[in-house]
């Protein structure tokens, strides 16, 4: 994977790699990866005019009637697949941009609404840049009752099992597909596990982070185990997050630099975090788009509740890392709240959108909260102007559905295509009668 790379390059690597098949990959609204494969010899007519496909795939939940898309392959993003059988030639995948028959972008195209967010910084010099933290848990099975690889914790070198091997074999797929890991470790609960990403532009992060999500699943099955993305699979553990670490640059300068400030953050760093803080109610929909996300927002497993920000303090939503202090290309605000099953191309967008509005507008920033918030009183957080995040998806829809900057950042349509698909969610999950509610009133009412 180039970012260099054009059609005569893939035509090329193809016929180098004994390429047999390439799958053509896009997201739907709602995060999911699809795919549908062409033959090598369907390639260069499909890299000049795209390949039609059914547009109702790409609604999620809110399914419409069949409709004729256009899937135009990107060719900087063509890499072999490593687990793939090569005995009878190779498979290959490319990301698509979507569009209408008549060639225009389709305005819920996933990897359009980051583009369009993405040229709104470029018309202001930056270009944005992240690196995600993505954890996941490996389980014995995906039934109801998850059973854990391992009981190791943070860090610990655990002994060697399936999940060290695991993590090996993810890391160097990773590689063979030219996705630069920085590195990865056992996470805090039993079973759960990291890598790291090397930060890159926000464009090819997100579709880093869709083939990252579709690996770890990949490996291991493979080794016939279950590896999962859900923010909160075990209620007494830590849940999965996606602590998103990002920075705006211009040209070689990075824009959240100053040298002279006492924490090393210039007026550009501190208007984006003011944007992220005022805006982090309404953008939560997109960053923690499902139920069990809500599971997770709570007080007392590391998950940020807040909006607060500091420099070391995990307990706040928003942390500037102070791993080298005084390094241009180092400093970044960590946005803790995100989880690893959003859409990254929604999550990355909004939270840019969230950023640029504070820069645009001059936002004024709080001063840093070094304290825990967890152990304020509620009256303590009132007087220092800390709120906190939606409690649950029904309050995220709400606030989601009323911002104007989710309708300019997300535009009109994908904005009210991702409230419908929300509210389906919640209606059918409202019905549910839980384990907990049996045990709780079964047996006494």
């Amino acid at each position: 994977m180039s970012a260099s790379m054009d059609k005569e390059d893939v035509l090329e690597q193809a016929r180098a790699n004994n390429v047999k098949f390439i799958k053509l990959w896009f997201t739907d609204i709602l995060g999911y990866l699809k795919s549908f494969a062409i033959t090598v010899d369907e390639l260069e007519l499909s890299m000049a005019e795209g390949q039609g496909f059914d547009g109702s795939s790409i609604q999620g939940f809110a399914r419409i009637d069949e409709s004729d898309m256009v899937a135009m392959p990107d060719p900087t993003t063509f890499a072999i697949l490593p687990w793939r059988p090569h005995e009878d030639g190779a498979v290959a995948r490319m990301f698509c941009d979507i569009s209408l028959p008549d060639g225009s972008p389709y305005v819920c195209d996933p990897r359009h609404v980051l583009k369009q967010t993405l040229q709104r910084a470029a018309k202001l010099g930056y270009t944005f840049y992240v690196g995600p933290e993505l954890e996941y848990f490996y389980f014995k099975t995906n039934g109801p009752d998850p059973q854990v690889l391992d009981h190791g914790g943070y860090f610990d070198m655990t002994p060697h099992d399936e999940a060290v091997d695991l993590r090996r074999e993810t890391v160097l797929i990773l590689e063979k597909m030219g996705i630069a890991v920085e590195y990865s470790h056992h996470e805090v609960a039993p079973s759960q596990h990291e890598i790291d990403l090397h930060y890159t532009d926000a464009l090819r992060m997100a579709d880093a982070a869709m083939t990252y999500r579709l690996i770890v699943k990949e490996v291991a099955l493979r080794q016939g185990v279950y590896a999962t993305f859900m923010p909160k699979p075990l209620s007494t553990e830590n849940g999965s997050g996606m602590h998103t670490h990002q920075s705006l640059f211009k040209g070689e300068e990075n824009a959240f630099f100053d040298a002279d400030d006492p924490l090393y953050l210039s007026d550009v760093a501190r208007h984006y975090i003011a944007g992220l803080l005022t805006h982090a109610r309404e953008i939560t929909l997109v960053t923690n788009q499902w139920v069990n996300s809500y599971k997770r927002l709570v007080p007392g497993y590391e998950a940020p509740v807040y909006l607060s920000w500091a420099l070391r303090n995990r307990s706040d939503l928003i942390r500037i890392p102070t791993y080298k202090p005084g390094r241009p290309k180092a400093t970044r605000v960590e946005y803790r709240s995100p989880d690893p099953a959003c859409n990254p191309y929604l999550a990355f967008t909004v939270m840019l959108a969230a950023g640029l509005e504070g820069i645009e507008n001059k936002y004024e920033c709080p001063l840093p909260c070094e304290r825990n918030v967890y152990e304020m009183s509620a009256e303590e957080r009132e007087t220092l102007g800390i709120g906190s995040l939606p409690p649950d998806l029904l309050s995220a829809i709400a606030l989601a559905e009323g911002s104007e900057l989710l309708k300019k950042a997300l535009g009109e349509e994908m904005h009210r295509k991702l409230i419908e698909n929300k509210r389906i969610e919640w209606d059918q999950y409202r019905v549910q009668v839980t384990d907990w509610e049996l045990k709780q009133y079964l047996p006494v009412l």
